[in-house]
């Protein structure tokens, strides 16, 4: 009885949490530090968030954060001012806590911009040839006054606006249908703290299209057919946002099963 306890309690702990080929832990928890790319200072405040499991934390004083997480995660850090990035979870930073990840501020990370204002002479034909292209393409229906913009000139785009005339709840099942997995993620999003408080601060929609695998343009569209104004859109915080697919997602859901 004395060695059959011993060698239970070992079997438990295996089963608890996977292991790669050497024996090494694979899931469970990482701790790592943020820092400075230019000054190597550890970042405060920083959220990070993993896109795979939902949940988020911030970096205390010393710019250090522990999250769960898992080998193949994938770690998204955002900071005001700062280039986001994502970071692979591997192996190695199970191993080591001493894992640094740098952020880079947008003055070094933007490439060099040249602006150019418009040379006008005050000759119409002159002007005209020096003004911008709107690369947006407009689609027209025989038997409707207007026109549609719907951006890039390819298929998609041609389909995306015969879905929002025709039948737009076929749009929203395009949407929502195709992203079945991003959609459960709403509800870990709308109840994890660290996650809201930095959709709140957000107005760009970056983190929202990272962990819903969403481009904004869906969004925009996922909204629209579920009669938000074009005013909310455009000023709406991410948190905001979040809550406005989740609910619309909720809507879609009971009229599918019916």
């Amino acid at each position: 009885m004395n060695r059959i306890l011993p060698l239970l309690l070992i079997l438990i702990s295996f089963a608890g949490f996977s292991q790669d080929g050497d024996g090494t832990v694979m899931d469970g928890e990482i701790t790592a530090t943020v820092v400075n790319a230019q000054s190597s200072f550890p970042m405060e405040s920083v959220h990070v968030i993993n896109l795979n499991k939902v949940v988020g934390t911030i970096t205390n004083q010393k710019g250090k954060f522990t999250i769960p997480a898992a080998v193949n995660d994938t770690l998204y850090l955002s900071f005001l001012g700062f280039k986001s990035q994502k970071v692979r979870v591997t192996n190695d930073m199970f191993k080591f806590e001493d894992t640094e990840i740098a952020l880079t501020e947008l003055a070094y990370a933007l490439e060099e911009v040249i602006v150019r204002p418009y040379q006008l002479t005050g000759y119409l034909e002159i002007d005209v040839k020096n003004l911008p292209i709107n690369n947006a393409y407009q689609y027209s229906i025989s038997g409707l006054s207007k026109s549609y913009e719907a951006g890039s000139k390819n298929p998609s785009a041609v389909t995306k606006v015969l879905g929002a005339i025709l039948n737009p709840a076929d749009l929203l099942r395009n949407l929502f249908g195709k992203k079945p997995k991003q959609m459960r993620k709403l509800r870990q999003m709308k109840e994890d703290e660290d996650i809201r408080n930095l959709l709140a601060s957000k107005f760009d929609r970056e983190t929202l299209t990272e962990l819903l695998q969403l481009d904004k343009m869906d969004i925009d569209d996922i909204l629209s057919n579920c009669n938000y104004s074009r005013s909310f859109i455009r000023t709406a915080n991410d948190l905001q946002i979040l809550d406005a697919i989740s609910s619309c997602y909720e809507e879609y859901r009971v009229l599918n099963r019916k």
